[in-house]
């Protein structure tokens, strides 16, 4: 009877290690089987970001099941056709040990991100979705966590990749966490003298007319605090809680309510201060007050108001930038009634 020549080519030994022998039919069939483990990783990568992206609520956890899934068909995988192969795993165990050593100590800084990226997925302190701020005030929304680095979009529609160890050992200011709202404080001065009880009506309408200022209840309220003193200012700051979903915006939020507070204060007629000496005169030829100016033919300031307040409405850019949409952005969760304290 004729050899089959497949069948001796099958058997045909590559290598041999202490009680393993590699064959060419067997390391074709780790081939495969390595191949058919990477491609059915990818699919179901593929299939489950497709899931997370039309689910809202278990976004963060769908993440998690999307990462073991990948990473578990990957190691069955190849686990699989070092067996296939004929290798023994346990003769390999030494050699393992040996060689963990190595990369290890080479690779110290591939392993520590890999180990913080592990860390990031399961505590879910930082997840897919949020807005973070790094200590060197990068902002972003996570897009991605990746085996050892993260992907944050910014504002700008710029990725920044963040090496995971950084968000496991740097200070992160996630503002998104618990997907609460959180309270921020937008400064602005005004002259000595004026109204405080008019600055704050003024400053309180302008914040509750922007669109995304939250409504008042029994925890979260718009409040206009005086601060202290400046060289020649009194110092406010608007105490304003918005909505989650302009958190993600913040220099943007900051930038509303600077302009919308401007328009505010200019329409009162409530006087923003500036460097600048004054000399002022009592009397004029005998004249005081608004006789003195009319002698020297001044506009009063009542007639200068009065064209102010008819000035037309600015544009607040910074107000209609917070809605507009990132293609790339994570949907938002449905925000809940808050919980009573």
């Amino acid at each position: 009877m004729v050899d089959n020549p497949l069948h001796r080519l099958d058997a045909f030994e590559l290598v041999k290690m202490g009680k393993s022998t590699i064959t060419v039919g067997g390391l074709g069939a780790a081939i495969v089987i390595v191949a058919a483990a990477l491609l059915a990783a990818r699919l179901a990568a593929a299939g489950l970001r497709r899931l997370r992206a039309r689910a809202v609520g278990n976004a963060a956890s769908l993440y998690i099941v999307e990462k073991l899934a990948t990473y578990g068909l990957i190691v069955i995988g190849f686990l699989a056709a070092l067996s296939t192969m004929g290798v023994d795993l346990t003769s390999l165990a030494v050699f393992a040990g040996a060689l963990g050593v190595g990369v290890g100590l080479g690779l110290q800084g591939v392993i520590k991100d890999f180990a913080s990226g592990i860390s990031l997925v399961f505590e879910r302190l930082v997840a897919v979705g949020d807005f973070v701020e790094l200590s060197n005030g990068t902002r972003g929304v996570v897009h991605e966590i990746g085996p050892r680095s993260t992907r944050l979009r910014t504002n700008d529609s710029t990725d920044v990749i963040v090496p995971n160890s950084v968000l496991v050992n740097d200070q992160v200011i996630n503002w998104t966490l618990h997907h609460s709202t959180r309270r921020i404080r937008v400064p602005f001065v005004t002259a000595f003298g004026v109204d405080k009880e008019k600055v704050r009506e003024a400053v309180l309408a302008a914040a509750r007319s922007v669109p995304f200022t939250s409504p008042d209840d029994a925890t979260r309220r718009t409040q206009v605090w005086l601060v202290g003193y400046g060289e020649s200012a009194l110092k406010f700051e608007l105490i304003v809680w918005p909505t989650i979903d302009s958190v993600r915006r913040p220099a943007a939020i900051f930038a509303a309510y600077t302009w919308a507070i401007d328009d505010a204060l200019r329409g009162a007629g409530i006087e923003i201060p500036y460097p600048q000496r004054e000399l002022r005169l009592r009397g004029l030829f005998g004249e005081e007050g608004e006789d003195a100016r009319a002698a020297l033919r001044l506009e009063p300031r009542a007639a200068r108001r009065a064209k102010a307040k008819a000035a037309a409405v600015s544009r607040n850019d910074a107000a209609e930038d917070l809605e507009r949409e990132d293609p790339e952005e994570p949907p938002l969760p449905v925000q809940g009634p808050p919980k009573p304290s």
